[in-house]
């Protein structure tokens, strides 16, 4: 193995690093100042209060992205729940995530801080699912069994753009009520047809679930483009299809982007679950699983160089990347991984390119391969995830163009890149304003 290693070194070892400017992207951002009173004013409105009564067992279905607050958001839907003397228990929905298991399910959102203890209820969880209806193309409506035993049901979810489809409703509480709330053979009964039915049969789904079980409304937010909250909505069951349309179109326009174009090589310090339900968003990467989303250019060269803690081991979006390093690989968790992707059926996603032993050989292996011959001239972004996109870095090379271009503000001089002397970068993961 050292000497064929050796071999990749040395073919990378003229590989010159351009120094990078740290630069700040600015975007128009509505924001919430306080998400907790505004909440608590969209629960107590008279349309959503009156649906809870007391003594009603209702289950709250949380979902596995890294939503802004939402472990403060969940806690205050629950206080306000035991306000009107009902009895709230969380159940994760989210599909197949967390290795398609109960307990694992209850890891991933302690992973992104919601507990019993934060939440103040129990967090209930199973595989078990119970069959509401069967569509007419034979797509069986499955629902969690612990969901569907409560007198009332709740969902909480961010809306956004989906990263493998496109539609009306993508990304949001229509998904996860009819994917999300199915767990791992509702979800993979959703996607037996393939990414490019999904936006038709997300509806179809939630319209026999909200038909037929008693759904009281869903908790919509809506993110600026530094992750903040901008909208929150308490939306009554019976609106969420027409509303989370309106929505959708809202949360399109507040996305964040890339805003210089033509990259010949874009880094992406880690891939996660909570920064995209595809572990990167191919909105700022330019690159999809599937043909179904159109997301714009991409980089000729694409490297990721890690995985975020709170996807444990979940490595779906790797296969987007042209090289990644031994650090993630070894770091890949199989069976949560196949355990997403066998329900998706989107196998592009955990492909696995060229993987290079440290962060520096991998940065190389892309300049290298981009086909662009003099460093000076090479057109290189660094951002931390595909969530945070902020502050990042640039090319030396692209520096007089960042300082005419609208909506980014140079931040610093060109500096070298710092590593260890193992090769990976001393900055990775803490370097950036989240």
């Amino acid at each position: 193995m050292v000497q064929h290693m050796d071999i990749v070194e040395d073919l990378l070892s003229g590989v010159a690093l351009p120094r990078m400017v740290r630069v700040r992207q600015e975007f128009a951002a509505p924001e919430i100042s306080d998400a907790t009173t505004a909440l608590r004013e969209e629960l107590r409105r008279s349309e959503i209060a009156r649906r809870v009564k007391p003594g009603m067992r209702i289950a709250v279905g949380v979902g596995s992205r890294g939503v802004a607050q939402i472990a403060t958001i969940v806690r205050v839907t629950v206080e306000e729940l035991k306000r009107l003397e009902a009895l709230p228990f969380i159940v994760p929905a989210m599909g197949s995530h967390g290795g398609a298991a109960a307990e694992g399910q209850k890891q991933v959102l302690a992973g992104l801080g919601v507990t019993e203890e934060s939440a103040g209820c129990p967090i209930s969880s199973t595989m078990d699912v119970v069959e509401i209806g069967v569509l007419g193309n034979g797509i069986a409506a499955l629902m969690d069994k612990l969901a569907y035993e409560a007198h009332g049901i709740i969902v909480i979810n961010r809306i956004k753009a989906h990263n493998a489809f496109s539609g009306p409703h993508e990304s949001g509480l229509v998904k996860m009520i009819s994917i999300g709330l199915g767990n791992q053979k509702g979800a993979d009964a959703a996607h037996a047809l393939g990414f490019g039915r999904m936006a038709e049969l997300v509806v179809e789904l939630a319209k026999v679930k909200l038909a037929r079980l008693p759904f009281l409304f869903g908790v919509g937010i809506l993110e600026n483009a530094y992750g903040g909250i901008a909208k929150i909505a308490a939306i009554p069951a019976e609106q969420i299809i027409p509303v989370e349309a309106e929505l959708l179109g809202e949360a399109k326009r507040l996305m964040p982007r890339l805003l210089a174009p033509s990259l010949d090589v874009l880094i992406v310090d880690q891939l996660g679950k909570e920064f995209s339900g595809g572990g990167m968003d191919p909105f700022i990467t330019g690159r999809a699983p599937t043909p179904h989303v159109k997301p714009g250019p991409t980089a000729t060269r694409l490297a990721v160089l890690d995985v975020s803690e709170r996807s444990h081991g979940n490595c779906c979006g790797v296969g987007m990347a042209d090289i990644t390093t031994r650090r993630l690989f070894n770091k890949m968790d199989l069976q949560y991984t196949y355990a997403n992707i066998l329900t998706s059926t989107v196998t592009a996603s955990a492909r696995i390119g060229l993987i290079m032993e440290s962060d520096r050989l991998a940065i190389q292996a892309a300049i290298k391969t981009c086909n662009i011959q003099d460093t000076d001239r090479i057109r290189l972004v660094r951002i931390p995830n595909t969530l945070h996109v902020t502050e990042i870095s640039i090319s030396q090379s692209m520096l007089e163009e960042a300082k005419d271009r609208p909506g980014m503000v140079v931040l610093g001089n060109p500096q070298p890149w710092h590593f260890d002397s193992a090769g990976n970068l001393t900055d990775l993961g803490h370097w950036h304003c989240a």
